[in-house]
């Protein structure tokens, strides 16, 4: 009879760890960041001329955010941020960042290209990219559910959202969690606590 009790222990503890062992590593792998979905597809054009795609993106842990180069509010904020979270990762061949203008009329490759240099960018991962403005504003609104929008009352002409996406090496929108257990979607890209936990969670993707 003992041996029989052994055996079944033996049987549960072996089904136990078929089940908890992969998900423990799931866990130091970075697992327990949300997937909210595939990042939606697009083709634009970047600062040098180049057609870049989500393809050109997958095996890279990126950031992703809509701004415009005359933005006199909240885009000098999130650029600084992103220039912050550029020279924390600078040199890692699996890190990238892609800033879509909301206003290509504007803001052409040439446009582009002097406004990354003013910026202080240096990784050639990060890709300032425009095209045609319905598609890219479908993108923000339709694709991301990132508010993006031309309003001529508000300085600038354009308002929109201030938060950064985080897409993993898969091309996955992933987050973390608030406090209550529910997923963030999105990172803040104005304020410090949120700039900080992209960070963190670039690590996480990283090291996947």
């Amino acid at each position: 009879m003992k041996n029989k009790s052994y055996i079944g222990i033996s049987f549960i503890i072996l089904i136990f760890g078929i089940y908890a062992i992969p998900k423990i590593i799931d866990r130091l792998k970075g697992n327990d960041l949300v997937e909210i979905g595939p990042v939606p597809t697009f083709e634009l054009t970047d600062q040098n001329n180049k057609k870049i795609t989500n393809k050109d993106y997958v095996g890279k842990v990126y950031v992703l955010e809509f701004f415009f180069s005359t933005c006199p509010s909240i885009c000098p904020i999130m650029n600084k941020n992103l220039i912050e979270v550029q020279n924390d990762f600078f040199g890692n061949p699996n890190f990238g960042i892609a800033s879509i203008s909301i206003n290509p009329e504007n803001d052409t490759p040439e446009v582009l290209k002097a406004h990354a240099k003013q910026l202080g960018v240096t990784s050639t991962n990060w890709h300032f990219l425009t095209g045609d403005k319905a598609y890219i504003m479908d993108l923000s609104n339709k694709g991301f559910n990132i508010y993006a929008g031309q309003n001529e009352k508000v300085a600038g002409g354009f308002e929109h959202s201030g938060l950064f996406a985080l897409v993993d090496k898969n091309g996955i929108i992933r987050c973390r969690k608030d406090a209550q257990g529910n997923p963030i979607m999105y990172y803040d890209g104005l304020e410090k606590e949120g700039v900080n936990a992209i960070k963190q969670d670039i690590k996480l993707l990283l090291e996947e």
